[in-house]
């Protein structure tokens, strides 16, 4: 008996001893807790530098609020255009929208009188596209608002070459959207060049900490840097660049096509569709001359008007010949016009305060009239060569200054 007493104390003992160590509870290695350390070390800078730019929010993607000199002046969100109006219209669903190239997007205000806005009304026009690229931000514009009633088009003759490219910054997969795509949101959120720019958010917001700047927030972006001095300048780069990129030209079936379709888009939701061909200065159309483009232009213009009616602000008009000097009134450069400018474009179209108007600015085009005003057209640019020689020769001197760098 004391035996098997003790034969039973032992097994009980070492079935305790064993339940023990089967159920101990380890210490923590050392790799644990580096894990840890480093987790946290990792983690932490991308947390801030995601909370910075969330709350700095220089591309103006999440809406936050404007900090008197913090964030109040974004001097990166002009070049970010693509981004930051794609998302807007998730945002907004404005019920017209104004559509075209910088040339729109810097003078049609829609906060003119002429908009209705209690129903909402946007800028949506983009730097340098391709006429696809419009295209598309119309449609995401239709699939974020199916109620939308008016679009008011700019279009310009660079938009349907077809050796112009979607720009770097468009994205296909940020449009019919509802929402900040999740490759949208990790790259303004957490990249260093956006950290960098809300770096000189921070800088250019403590320079000018009084202006309470709602730049851009319909959209509408005027040219903030137009110093007059700079004038003669602006004029010599512009059309220097018009030359880099548009010398061979090619008009694109492709892009006409997109334009055909943009059209037909409109008919079908009935969306009304205004268009207006930008007035841009005299040197501008001179500069499409001398690149042997202008019967190129003028059959681009039979095209527009037998598939809708366009205004035509273009050509050589009391506006666009206005000589080039260090005050001008009319343009940045000579491709862009000002806001005052684009209010005489929308009085014509919309038939508002037309007296304010020059009689010869704007003429609205149909298959009908398109010859005579064609021919118009000619004889007043041969009145311009007449008296502008010193403007012609610019155009010319550019010309073959680019060719031979090219």
């Amino acid at each position: 008996m004391a035996t098997s007493n003790s034969s039973d104390s032992f097994d009980s003992k070492e079935e305790y001893y064993q339940d023990k160590t089967k159920y101990k509870i380890k210490k923590p290695s050392n790799f644990y807790f580096y894990n840890i350390f480093l987790f946290i070390m990792i983690s932490l800078p991308i947390a801030v530098t995601g909370f910075i730019n969330w709350l700095i929010d220089p591309q103006d993607v999440f809406n936050t609020p404007n900090y008197l000199g913090v964030n109040n002046i974004k001097p990166h969100k002009d070049d970010n255009d693509r981004l930051f109006k794609a998302i807007d219209i998730t945002r907004i669903r404005p019920k017209t929208i104004i559509v075209g190239s910088s040339r729109t997007k810097q003078a049609i205000n829609p906060e003119y009188p002429v908009f209705d806005q209690s129903s909402g009304v946007y800028n949506l026009a983009l730097n340098g596209p391709n006429f696809y690229e419009v295209r598309r931000y119309v449609e995401h514009a239709i699939y974020n608002q199916p109620d939308l009633q008016e679009i008011i088009l700019g279009i310009d003759f660079f938009m349907f070459n077809s050796n112009l490219d979607n720009q770097p910054t468009f994205s296909e997969s940020r449009l019919e959207k509802k929402h900040i795509t999740l490759d949208d949101g990790i790259k303004v959120l957490f990249s260093l060049d956006t950290l960098s720019n809300s770096k000189d958010t921070i800088t250019a917001s403590k320079q000018d900490s009084a202006t309470d700047d709602s730049y851009g927030e319909n959209g509408f972006m005027p040219n903030r840097n137009a110093d007059k001095p700079e004038n003669i300048w602006r004029f010599n780069q512009s059309i220097k660049l018009y030359f880099t990129l548009h010398s061979d030209y090619e008009f694109s079936e492709q892009y006409w096509s997109d334009f055909e379709k943009l059209v037909k888009l409109c008919e079908q939701n009935n969306i009304k569709l205004k268009v207006f061909i930008s007035p841009s200065h005299a040197t501008q159309w001179e500069s499409i001359y001398v690149t042997n483009r202008w019967q190129v232009f003028e059959e681009w213009k039979r095209k527009i008007a037998q598939l809708t009616p366009v205004w035509d602000f273009s050509g050589y008009n009391s506006v666009t010949t206005e000589k080039i000097n260090a005050s001008m009134n009319n343009y940045v450069d000579n491709s862009h016009y000002v806001p005052a400018i684009g209010n005489l474009i929308l009085n014509r179209i919309f038939d508002y305060q037309t007296s304010e108007v020059p009689d010869d600015f704007g003429v609205l085009l149909t298959p009908d009239n398109m010859e005579e005003h064609l021919d118009n057209i000619r004889q007043e640019r041969q009145k311009w060569l007449k008296n502008n020689p010193e403007e012609v020769d610019l155009v010319k001197k550019l010309f073959t200054e680019t060719q031979n760098v090219n």
